[in-house]
Order: C-alpha cells, then sequence, then structure tokens
C-alpha cells in the first residue's frame, strides 16, 4: 500500500521528519518496506530564478548567438549567451544559474557551468520548456509573465508538488488501516502513546449528497439467522 505523507498530514498535524514517522509506523504493525521521493518537476527548478533581460544585443562572433545582460536581483547582472530565436529585451525569463543542476523531460540531468561561447562569457542559461523538464518545446526560451517579480524563484510561480510516499506492507488482518485515514488514525494512537496530542482531522464529507432517489436496489438475505442485516448503496461518478 503506497501512502503519500503530504496526503496523510491533511488527516493528521503532525510535524515529525519522514524517517522518525517511518518508525513509529513499523513500530505500530505498518510495516514501512520503503520510501520513494515523488517531484512533480525532478530537481524542484531548484537554482533556476525569475530574470529580466535588459540588454540583447548580437553576439560579435555569431550570426545567430544573441548576448544578452540579465537582471536576476543580485548586485550585478549577468551576461547570457542565448541561442533562442525569441529573445528580446525587456522580457522577464526563467534563468537557471551556476551551479544549478536540470533535468530534461526525459530525466538527463547536467550542471549549469560558467562558460565561454565564441569568445564571449555566459553565466547561466535562459531556458526552455524542455530543458526545465516542465514540457517538450524547443522552439525557444521561457517568457514569463511582466508581473512575476526578479530574482524570485522560478518555483514560486509553477504548481511545483514534492512529496514522500511510503510503501507499506500491509497484512491481510488490518484492513482498518487500508486507506490514509485509517493510517492517520493509527498515528495518532501512537503518538498518544507517547504523550503527545495530535489533532485528527475527519475527511469532509459536505459535497456527499443524493441526487436520484428513484433508483432502486435490491438486497435479499437469504440465511437471516446468520446475516440479520445487509445494505447495499449504489455510487456513481
Amino acid at each position: 500500500m503506497k501512502i503519500s505523507y503530504n496526503w496523510l498530514k491533511e488527516f493528521i498535524n503532525i510535524d515529525w521528519d519522514a524517517d522518525k514517522t517511518s518508525e513509529l509506523l513499523t513500530n505500530l504493525g505498518l510495516e514501512v518496506e520503503g520510501m520513494d521521493v515523488y517531484e512533480s518537476v525532478k530537481g524542484g527548478l531548484k537554482g533556476v530564478v525569475v530574470g529580466q533581460v535588459i540588454e540583447c544585443i548580437k553576439h560579435p562572433n555569431a550570426d545567430r548567438l544573441k548576448l544578452t545582460t540579465v537582471d536576476v536581483g543580485q548586485q550585478k547582472p549577468l551576461k547570457i549567451v542565448c541561442g533562442a530565436p525569441n529573445v528580446k529585451m525587456g522580457q522577464k525569463v526563467a534563468v537557471a544559474t551556476i551551479g544549478t543542476t536540470l533535468f530534461s523531460a526525459e530525466g538527463e540531468a547536467w550542471k549549469i557551468k560558467k562558460g565561454k561561447i565564441r569568445g564571449e562569457e555566459s553565466h547561466g542559461m535562459l531556458c526552455a520548456e524542455d530543458e526545465l523538464g516542465i514540457g517538450l518545446s524547443h522552439d525557444g526560451i521561457i517568457v514569463l509573465d511582466e508581473k512575476l517579480i526578479v530574482g524570485t524563484a522560478l518555483s514560486d510561480h509553477f504548481n511545483i508538488e514534492n512529496d514522500l510516499v511510503f510503501e507499506i506492507g500491509l497484512t491481510p488482518n488490518r484492513a482498518d488501516a487500508m486507506s490514509h485515514y485509517g493510517t492517520a488514525r493509527d498515528l495518532k494512537a501512537g503518538l498518544t502513546q507517547q504523550g503527545l496530542s495530535p489533532e485528527l482531522m475527519s475527511p469532509s464529507v459536505s459535497g456527499f449528497h443524493v441526487d436520484n432517489r428513484t433508483l432502486k436496489i435490491d438486497v435479499e438475505v437469504l440465511a437471516k439467522d446468520k446475516v440479520p442485516r445487509y445494505c447495499g448503496i449504489t455510487i456513481s461518478a
């Protein structure tokens, strides 16, 4: 069974690190057999910031390259050589700074380093979608909303999700824990044993309602001496 730590924390206010939580789950009989990191964008866009092109001139030694000066919120703007056909002065762009590790959509990794391209130094990279792993387009660099603030992390402006997933080896007798809420209940019991008082938040059912009261479902109990009551319900999406 896979349990999302982010989802689990929607049901119980726990601020423990994942390793400590994993140990407690195992001690409670919900053996954690592994933990996997999940990133909606590999690398989480760490080191990629919002920049603004304040100068864009033709590269003196190459017809298809531009020499740009980019404000990234640091003391000095960066000189960056760019080959994208759509780069222009005034644009807000995604800048991978020196030391940043990028991952392509295929998962290939490479590190941004200071370099010299056709005789001109380049201190970063203006990025296209595929170079950040957020899309497949390589037609040109990403042009951002002009309202974005220079120097802010690009991840603040994209819906980047990071999570940790517990792989739990659930035994057949623990059907009560076969859900995120059931796992949260066990965690609450374990934490209470340690003198803590975590709050358990029940799932909201405010959106549940009956939309068809005429739909019939028949349940016939044949062995009434063994099954005094049996209920049925229909659920449709």
